[in-house]
């Protein structure tokens, strides 16, 4: 039986919903993430096939970055509160990450790896039992 994830903003403008099973689920110590999310990390659920497995409702503002590799992260946040949602990837337009805090119930959250471990400060402990990654790990 598959769980449903249901999350959005912090004033509900934005919301979605999906019952397909993460792809991956990790924290991310790129300087990109700690300086969006305003601490050590992001923390994201990646899904793939994005147009069918999740649903969004609502209009987000979109913000391009150019990632380490140079690829556009397109991430999705709301034009009322601020609230970051989810992150899409100009070069797998079929990956889409959502915010482990966006979500209805953030303990379904269940992280399996640290990404750019490189870039993370001795102040954001993270459990060192998970896999982590210098850097972005090969497909």
């Amino acid at each position: 039986m598959s769980k449903l994830y249901s999350g959005g903003c912090a004033c509900g403008q934005i919301r979605y919903e999906t019952s397909a099973d993460p792809i991956v689920e990790l924290h991310c110590q790129c300087r990109e993430c700690q300086r969006r999310s305003g601490t050590g990390h992001s923390s994201y659920l990646t899904f793939g096939e994005r147009a069918a497995a999740v649903d969004i409702s609502g209009d987000a503002t979109q913000w391009r970055v150019a990632g380490d590799s140079g690829n556009d992260k397109i991430h999705a946040f709301c034009p009322t509160c601020g609230s970051p949602v989810y992150l899409t990837f100009a070069a797998m337009p079929n990956i889409i990450a959502i915010h482990a805090a966006s979500l209805d119930d953030p303990s379904l959250f269940k992280p399996q790896a640290v990404t750019y471990n490189i870039r993370g400060h001795a102040w954001d402990t993270i459990d060192p039992s998970l896999a982590i990654f210098e850097t972005m790990p090969p497909a």
